[in-house]
């Protein structure tokens, strides 16, 4: 199946930011929408935007850390629609911080989330992709795993961590499966300077109103993997800000 029209296409994180923003982009092109995220009341606003306009969309409460609820966003995608298309795996937290602050729970929640999460993402959905011997993962990565800035050494990890298990499951997944990586650089979401420091947090949210690109950009990106022809793997995208060194 080329194209975005028709695909079942599950998304966490879609509350907000770039999840939200990609939603809008992909029903608008006739996508049949997932979407997981946590927090209820934002993402009933999302899917009830959609589906307003005439678009497809359901929402399942997904917190990517949970091995369970990945598998309820998949199952769902199958209960609804038959099939699932494509999982857009792109939830994530930036609560970057120096070192000397010791915010190990922030440290343990992106791992947790970005790791951990996109595996669990892997879990859910790579048996329905064997059984169908289609299907594509986008993995949402950032170009902190290019270029490691103080004090996102953390983050960094994480999102390189993202970069190295895409490339090994592009390897494995033979010529049936299509694995994505795009990496956004500054994007301006409300995830900026959340739960940093006071510092930090302002000089981000400084940075990110003055040179952010928006959400949309990287929607876009996402779109182009997906609506390639079969056989096409737009293996890796990275973009960013013209601003961004």
């Amino acid at each position: 199946m080329s194209g975005i029209q028709g695909k079942v296409i599950a998304i966490t994180g879609a509350s907000s930011g770039i999840g939200e923003a990609t939603a809008a982009h992909l029903a608008e092109r006739g996508a049949r929408l997932v979407l997981g995220a946590r927090r209820e009341d934002r993402l009933n606003t999302v899917v009830d935007g959609i589906t307003a306009r005439g678009g497809a969309a359901e929402g399942v409460i997904v917190d990517v850390t949970r091995r369970e609820d990945l598998q309820r966003l998949t199952d769902t995608a199958l209960d609804r629609y038959g099939r699932l298309d494509v999982l857009v795996s792109n939830a994530g937290t930036m609560a970057v911080s120096p070192f000397d602050e010791l915010r190990q729970d922030d440290w343990d929640a992106m791992v947790s989330t970005h790791i951990t999460g996109l595996l669990n993402g892997i879990g859910a959905a790579l048996p329905v992709f064997r059984r169908q011997r289609s299907g594509q993962f986008v993995n949402v990565g950032s170009t902190a795993a290019y270029v490691v800035k103080s004090p996102q050494a953390v983050y960094a990890a994480t999102k390189t961590a993202v970069k190295v298990l895409t490339e090994g499951l592009r390897q494995e997944a033979g010529p049936d499966l299509r694995v994505t990586l795009v990496s956004p650089g500054f994007t301006h979401t409300e995830g900026v300077g959340k739960g940093a420091g006071p510092e930090v947090a302002a000089a981000l949210i400084q940075q990110r109103d003055e040179i952010a690109m928006p959400p949309s950009a990287v929607a876009s990106a996402i779109g182009y993997a997906i609506e390639q022809p079969e056989g096409v793997d737009v293996g890796e995208i990275a973009v960013r800000p013209t601003a961004q060194a």
